[in-house]
C-alpha cells in the first residue's frame, strides 16, 4: 500500500448516512408481510391433507431477509425477492431424488396457490419453486427444497481435517443442471443458510445486543420479544448502503454486479465492532479485500460456515468479475471517503447522488428535515468532526496472499 489517508468522519456525515440507511429499509409492514407468508406455507404443508407432513416439513427464511440486509428496489416496478428453505427433516438422500424432492414440494406448492386463490402462476426455477404474489404486494417468493445433511456434512469435513462447527445445520439441496438430478446418489448440491446466519451475528454480537436492549426500552417491552428483523446494525446498515452502491454502478450490466454474498461475507470479516454507520462503513472498505486469497491460481473467498465452498469460484472463469469487484471497490472507497470529509448534509447529498441514485440521496437528505421533503430532525446537532481511526487506502489493486485462513 503507497497510500495512507487519515479519515476523519464529520458528524453531518454520520448524519447523513444513518438517513440513508434508514431510507434504505424494507418498512416493516414488508417484513412482517414475508414472515406471515412463508409461516402461512409452512402451516400448508402440515395441513392434515399434506402428501408432506409425514415428512417433518420445515420453511423458514434465508438471505438477506434474514440477514437484515435487503434493501428497497430500485424502484416501485421491481419487487422485494424472498428466499426461503423448506427442509424435509424426515426424509434422506436415500429416499429420493432431486427431482423427485423437487416435484414433491412443487406439487404442494401449486395446491397452496390455489387455496389461496393467487392469480400468478408458480415458477419454476434451477433450484427453487417461485411463488408469485399480487401486484400490491410486490415480493415473491422462492422456495428452496431441502434435506437434513448435517451427518453427511460432519464426515466430508471430518475425512479432511476441516472445521465442522457448523455442519449440526447443513442442508442439502436441489439443482436441475447437476449431472445426478434424477438419479439417486448422496451427493447433492450443499448449503448453510442457518449456519451462515449464526456466524453473521456473531460478527456483531456486541453491536446487536446493544441495539436491541435500546430498541426494547423505547418500545417498552422485553428484549427476548424483539425479533431479530428488527434490530439494525451498523454492520447491516453499512452493508446495505455498500448493496446500493454496488447497484448504481452495474445497473444494466448485471453480469459483472459483485454479489451480494460476497460483499456480504467480506464486510463481516472486515468490521470491527465499531458503532456508528460512517466509522463502520470506512472500515470494512479498507479491510474487505484482505480477506479475498489467491493461491497462485485463483481467488478465494471461502464461505465461513462450508470450508469446502468458494464464494468466488466463478471469478476463475469469468476473470472480468474479479476485476469488476477491485474496480466497485476502488469506487466505493473514493466516494465515502471524501463524503466522510463533507461538513454539510446537502454536500454529502449532492457527493453521493450520482453513485446512490438521486431520488435516494434526495430522500435521505429530506429525512432529517433538510431536503425538498419534510422529514423528521437528526438527533444530532453538533457539527464537530468525530475522527476515525487510520485507514489506509491502496492507490493500486492489492494482490492477495496465498491463503492462511480467516482473521
Amino acid at each position: 500500500m503507497n497510500v495512507v489517508t487519515d479519515i476523519t468522519i464529520t458528524q453531518q456525515a454520520e448524519e447523513y448516512l444513518s438517513a440513508l440507511a434508514e431510507e434504505l429499509e424494507i418498512p416493516e409492514s414488508r417484513y412482517d408481510q414475508a414472515v406471515e407468508s412463508y409461516k402461512s406455507l409452512g402451516a400448508w404443508f402440515h395441513r392434515p391433507a399434506s402428501t408432506v407432513r409425514n415428512f417433518g416439513p420445515d420453511v423458514f427464511v434465508q438471505g438477506s431477509f434474514r440477514l437484515g440486509t435487503a434493501i428497497r428496489p430500485l424502484n416501485d416496478a421491481e419487487q422485494y425477492d424472498v428466499d426461503s428453505v423448506c427442509e424435509l427433516k424426515k426424509l434422506s438422500k436415500s429416499d429420493v431424488t432431486q427431482s423427485q424432492l423437487k416435484d414433491l414440494l412443487g406439487d404442494e406448492i401449486k395446491a397452496y396457490r390455489a387455496a389461496k386463490n393467487m392469480s400468478k402462476p408458480v415458477r419454476p426455477g434451477r433450484r427453487c419453486w417461485t411463488l408469485e404474489y399480487a401486484d400490491g404486494a410486490q415480493f415473491h417468493m422462492d422456495i428452496v427444497p431441502a434435506l437434513s445433511n448435517a451427518k453427511g456434512q460432519r464426515l466430508l469435513l471430518e475425512a479432511r481435517g476441516l472445521d465442522t462447527q457448523w455442519a449440526g445445520t447443513a442442508i442439502a439441496i436441489t439443482d436441475n443442471e447437476t449431472w445426478n438430478y434424477s438419479i439417486l446418489s448422496e451427493d447433492w448440491p450443499r448449503s448453510n443458510p442457518r449456519g451462515y446466519a449464526e456466524w453473521f451475528k456473531g460478527r456483531m454480537a456486541g453491536a446487536f445486543e446493544k441495539r436491541r436492549r435500546v430498541l426494547a426500552e423505547s418500545r417498552r417491552a422485553s428484549v427476548e420479544s424483539i425479533p431479530d428483523y428488527k434490530v439494525r446494525t451498523p454492520l447491516q446498515s453499512a452493508i446495505m448502503i455498500l448493496k446500493r452502491h454496488r447497484d448504481i454502478m452495474f445497473n444494466g450490466r448485471s453480469d459483472l454486479r459483485p454479489i451480494s454474498i460476497i460483499i456480504t461475507t467480506l464486510a463481516a470479516h472486515a468490521y470491527s465492532g465499531e458503532e456508528t454507520i460512517g466509522r463502520a462503513l470506512v472500515s470494512i472498505l479498507a479491510r474487505m479485500d484482505q480477506f479475498i486469497q489467491h493461491d497462485g491460481n485463483k481467488f478465494i473467498i471461502w464461505n465461513p460456515t462450508d470450508p469446502l465452498e468458494n464464494f468466488a469460484d466463478k471469478w476463475e472463469k469469468y476473470p472480468e468479475r474479479a476485476e469488476a469487484f477491485q474496480q466497485w471497490l476502488t469506487r466505493a472507497r473514493s466516494d465515502f471517503w471524501q463524503a466522510a470529509r463533507l461538513a454539510a448534509h446537502s454536500s454529502v447529498a449532492s457527493t453521493l447522488a450520482p453513485r446512490i441514485g438521486h431520488l435516494l440521496a434526495e430522500r435521505a437528505e429530506a429525512r432529517m428535515g433538510h431536503g425538498r421533503g419534510i422529514g423528521r430532525p437528526t438527533l444530532l446537532r453538533s457539527a464537530s468532526p468525530v475522527p476515525a481511526a487510520p485507514l489506509a487506502f491502496p492507490s493500486k489493486p492489492r494482490v492477495p496472499s496465498k491463503p492462511q485462513g480467516f482473521a
